[in-house]
């Protein structure tokens, strides 16, 4: 299986390591460290090698930092992570920050009464991340000091960096050539009179150059640096030996290839102006320009929009990875619901059938991460892990969130469905039937050109914040073709500032969630595409809309009777039908059965 149910998170061990690290700090003269989850590339995820802030503490979330002090280690998260971070530190030891709520700066101001020095590794924090932490600790006394890192120093059996092979990404799902790209990018830096780009985030780098990995679990991305000259020419920093001969041919003549070792040294040979991202590139890339009296041009990776708004080739490749992902989950939710009734299923019992299902479509390259599959108070982890020590039954009464996904060669998807187990508590109903409504909402959504994500994330909680409810995650993130199933730069959530245009596909998964009881969350995946015109609407005024690629039933069983409006069962009706009409001639004569029944109309 790609799947593994073994225990990473032993709390037991923090507090030990802590001791060390403390140690370490005491040594290098300074007072604190900062233990991020990011690694030299900045992306969300992260090579075993990396795992710095997994190996401190225990906690595995895909987002947080550790502040070690010497009396208090501040473990920051999200809300996604608030249920799950208790389990998997050392309380005693570390101690839970709400953050965003606090802020880094504003907890280390009262943390600390003197003056005080702060270590960090710039290969692992953005420029934008240092310069907003200076700002808060402004006349505070306490100062930020580049470090080497200190945790690599105590973790005695560090992991090797990864050295997975590369392939190549067919023209046939990448839709335009490698050169193609790197011409248009280097052409937009020579129209903005910049010499070249320091690239440093894998998705970015993969994308420009048709490549794929294995460097990272779950993510078909390649780490490794790059930097794009006006020109289109190319240095790729990469190890050797992850390039076949087919691969070196593939890049071509005009990619030059050199180990990441050579690439500060690069940085320091550029003419001028560099674009360097803020929000993405560590801040040791600006020092080494800076350093080196290098013009820096402030702005965003060059490769983040273009690589968002998918082209024709991309969209129908994600269009077929749905259908095939989609007939997969429909086979397994039909197994599932067969065998609920007879009791002795198990969350890991669920996720090894699932991934089964969609192995036998002879198709899937990996699982786009780990599958979440979480029944009664599981549930309620938005995050969820499960693992031979947490796996819980599939029990009557209660809910089981899955939210699983696939990474094929032609797309990659992500998808939740909230099932029952037997008669629900009305309750759970109730809350099922909101999330419905937000998702729904989302799905029929037309709105004018020019909109943010953060615009319409508040239509999906409607129904929730009526009821006094709400969830502590965004509620669409952008997906990648074959590469991260989290892509930026646009989502659907408050921090969503990035204008939604057509090719982007976000998720759309509104949820809610009550600790120790159960959780809720129900996902499709969605194209932004233009609207037509309408009878009566303004002439001048184009409008945009969603168009949902997934396609997989959703438990009419969890929803109240009169809890949705008409126009809400007219859109749900009509999911189903297309879900009957494009999924059942791919799926088995049982499963088709179990589908024409469970796509009645509501």
């Amino acid at each position: 299986m790609f799947q593994s149910f073994k225990t990473t998170a032993r709390p037991e061990q923090g507090p030990s390591r802590l001791a060390a690290l403390r140690c370490e700090i005491a040594k290098a003269g300074l007072d604190g460290f900062i233990v991020p989850r990011a690694d030299a590339h900045q992306g969300e995820y992260v090579a075993a090698a990396d795992e710095r802030l997994a190996w401190l503490t225990g906690f595995t979330g895909s987002a947080g930092f550790c502040i070690v002090l010497s009396k208090v280690a501040g473990v920051f998260i999200d809300g996604r992570y608030r249920t799950q971070v208790k389990a998997q530190v050392d309380l005693a030891s570390f101690t839970p920050v709400p953050w965003p709520d606090v802020k880094p700066g504003d907890w280390l101001k009262e943390q600390v009464k003197q003056t005080t020095r702060i270590g960090f590794d710039p290969w692992l924090h953005t420029k934008k991340e240092i310069d907003d932490l200076e700002a808060a600790l402004a006349g505070s006394g306490v100062a930020l000091c580049s470090e080497r890192n200190l945790v690599d120093a105590v973790w005695a059996d560090q992991p090797e960096p990864p050295k997975g092979p590369v392939a190549i990404q067919p023209l046939e799902f990448a839709g335009e050539s490698a050169e193609a790209k790197r011409i248009r990018i280097g052409a937009e830096l020579a129209a903005a009179g910049q010499d070249a780009v320091a690239l440093t985030l894998p998705d970015s780098i993969s994308w420009l150059l048709n490549i794929r990995g294995s460097d990272v679990e779950r993510n078909p991305v390649v780490q490794a640096f790059a930097i794009l000259h006006a020109t289109g020419r190319l240095t790729l920093f990469i190890a050797p030996e992850k390039l076949s001969d087919g691969v070196r041919a593939h890049l071509g003549p005009d990619v030059t290839l050199r180990p990441p070792s050579a690439f500060a040294a690069a940085l320091r040979t550029l003419n001028g102006p560099v674009r360097v991202d803020r929000a993405s590139a560590p801040l040791q890339v600006a020092r080494e320009l800076e350093d080196a009296n290098i013009a820096i041009a402030w702005g965003t990776d060059p490769c983040l929009l273009p690589k968002a708004r998918k082209n024709a080739a991309e969209i129908a490749g994600m269009e077929e990875a749905h259908l095939t992902d989609g007939a997969a989950m429909v086979e397994f939710l039909a197994w599932l619901d067969a065998e609920m009734p007879g009791g002795g299923l198990t969350e890991i019992d669920a996720v090894r059938a699932l991934e089964g299902f969609r192995r036998a479509t002879n198709q899937l390259k990996e699982i786009s991460f780990e599958t979440i599959c979480g029944t009664g108070p599981n549930g309620a982890i938005m995050h969820y892990r499960v693992t031979e020590e947490t796996n819980r039954p599939l029990r009557p009464g209660e809910i089981v969130v899955i939210d699983s996904g696939g990474q094929y060669l032609n797309g990659t998807t992500d998808i939740t469905r909230t099932v029952a187990v037997g008669p629900v508590d009305p309750e759970a109903k109730t809350a099922f039937t909101r999330v419905l409504q937000g998702m729904i909402a989302i799905s029929r959504l037309r709105w004018p050109k020019g909109i943010a994500g953060q615009h319409l994330d508040a239509i999906a909680r409607y129904n929730l914040w009526l009821a006094g409810q709400d969830f502590d995650h965004g509620t669409g993130h952008g997906v990648g073709c074959y590469l991260s199933v989290h892509e930026g730069p646009q989502r659907l959530s408050r921090a969503g500032d990035v204008v939604l245009e057509p090719g982007m596909i976000l998720s759309n998964e509104p949820g809610y969630y009550r600790e120790e009881a159960f959780g809720i969350r129900i996902e499709n995946l969605i194209l932004v595409e233009e609207a037509p015109a309408l009878p009566g609407g303004d002439d001048h005024r184009r409008m945009l809309r969603f168009r949902t690629l997934t396609f997989a039933p959703i438990d009419r069983r969890l929803i109240d009777a009169g809890g949705l409006t008409t126009g809400e069962r007219a859109w749900l009706n009509a999911y189903h039908g297309e879900v009957a009409e494009r999924i059942g001639p791919r799926i088995s004569a049982p499963a088709r059965d179990w589908l024409a029944e469970v796509t009645k109309p509501v």
